[in-house]
């Protein structure tokens, strides 16, 4: 819990200054000292101490003003433990009332102190984990661009997020089509209420309806209790349907109607429930062609096409590859607990020359990868050949070399493959799920299906 947990002593005895800060530095705590209240002011205003344990009689300003002054400036963000080497109940009451996190008697055992210092930095690491959390949920995307056409994306995003259209959301795979979703709910007057996300593609024709409407009891084999559906858990909120273009047609038709008649009925229920919920789509298909060759129903494109945000590829827009790279850089720095501040500057130059076929999603998995990889601090690695998994290609030519059948040479591949990544991200699942670009459920499945057991 210590860390570099920084305390400053105010104290205008000597030797109680040396003993305490020879008993906090063994604990590991970062310590200075002060002779009085006025030295430690001069401190406060080049350094930033969360705790002060300050002698209540000094010389000068004694310790019951300089508490006052240290609360009326910095209020809860610095606290202070106040020492004495007189009992007195009188100014023990009086500090707790200016705001003094605890009261030390010098005669006593200094455990006791010790006991104070890990309750308040208990206090400020809880603090800074919670800070950490919402800049983390704030920042996970740039919400900002020095291209044209990405500006005018978002400005169409501050128009669109005051109304209640709906949107389709197109480009290519990896563009950032969910980010932008996120930013329309957020900017709207939906944006305290779910926002729900289906990827319409990873669902079978079968899954895909009870995902969405869900079922009562009984409806089929397996449906051993009601679910609620998606569409009815974002009721007020906002529904994001991922690669509608995949859609089956009997799905299509379910959808339309509850887009006319804002109701939908569980499977295995005859009960109409009625909700309300705004809808943003998004595909990387051209859904007029797809109408035209009978795959996607006209009227509900007419329906979810409202208005459409069109996103450009990441190669039609170079210029924010630099900061994308230092944004991913710095939240996997963050997540992963690397201190990477530098970029080697041949992985620098092929970062920016890369034309990111797999658009900010590939570029995402890339500096996940280098960051992982990383061992010192400086990002290097080839970016063509990011995860360095030599020994897997030598699995992979003794595969050939064997002949063995297909089937068997996949699977010898797969297992090997997955222990080496796993290998790579010290075990894991999360961050091994990402380097390979599946998702943590598939990853785990693999694990199942191969019988991994040193991984489950």
């Amino acid at each position: 819990m210590t860390g570099l947990f920084k305390i400053l002593i105010v104290d205008d005895d000597a030797d109680y200054r040396e003993t305490y800060r020879m008993l906090l530095t063994k604990k590991g705590y970062e310590i200075a000292v002060a002779t009085s209240a006025e030295e430690a002011s001069v401190l406060m205003e080049k350094e930033f101490y969360p705790l002060i344990i300050s002698d209540i009689m000094m010389p000068g300003i004694d310790g019951v003003e300089f508490l006052k002054r240290v609360k009326e400036k910095y209020n809860k963000n610095i606290e202070l433990i106040m020492v004495t080497g007189y009992g007195s109940v009188e100014t023990a009451v009086q500090a707790m009332k200016l705001g003094a996190f605890g009261y030390f008697i010098k005669s006593h055992n200094p455990e006791e102190l010790i006991m104070e210092i890990e309750k308040v930095h208990k206090i400020f690491s809880l603090q800074n984990v919670n800070e950490f959390n919402k800049s983390i949920k704030n920042s996970r995307y740039l919400y900002t661009s020095k291209n044209k056409q990405m500006q005018s994306v978002y400005e169409m995003v501050e128009r669109v997020a005051e109304s209640n259209s709906n949107v389709l959301i197109t480009g290519e795979s990896g563009v950032g089509k969910e980010i932008v979703a996120q930013m329309i709910h957020d900017r709207s007057n939906r944006s305290n209420k779910p926002f729900v996300p289906i990827n319409c593609g990873y669902f079978s024709a079968t899954l895909i309806e009870s995902e969405l409407f869900g079922h009562e009891k009984g409806a089929f084999t397996g449906a051993s209790t009601a679910r609620i559906g998606h569409l009815e858990a974002a009721n007020e909120g906002t529904v994001f349907l991922d690669e509608i273009g995949d859609m089956e047609e009997a799905t299509q038709v379910k959808l339309l109607r509850v887009l006319e008649t804002k109701q939908i009925e569980r499977i295995g229920s005859n009960k109409l429930l009625n909700i309300d919920f705004r809808l943003l789509s998004a595909t990387n298909k051209d859904l007029k062609k797809a109408v035209a060759d009978g795959k996607f129903r006209e009227d509900l494109l007419f329906r979810i096409n409202t208005i459409e945000i069109k996103i450009p590829p990441l190669r039609q827009r170079k210029e924010d590859i630099d900061d994308l790279i230092y944004f991913l850089l710095n939240r996997y720095n963050k997540e992963m607990g690397k201190g990477i501040t530098d970029i080697e500057e041949n992985t620098k130059r092929q970062l920016l020359n890369y034309n990111y076929p797999g658009n900010i999603r590939e570029l995402n998995n890339i500096i996940e990868r280098l960051v992982v990889l990383s061992r010192s601090n400086t990002l290097s690695g080839d970016i063509l050949n990011n995860t360095k998994i030599t020994s897997v290609d030598k699995d992979t030519i003794e595969c050939i070399n064997n002949l063995g059948s297909y089937k068997e040479a996949k699977k010898d591949f797969e297992v090997k493959y997955i222990k080496e990544v796993l290998k790579n991200c010290n075990n894991n699942i999360t961050h091994a799920a990402k380097v390979m670009d599946i998702s943590r459920r598939q990853l785990f499945n693999k694990i199942v299906e191969y019988d991994l057991k040193e991984y489950q």
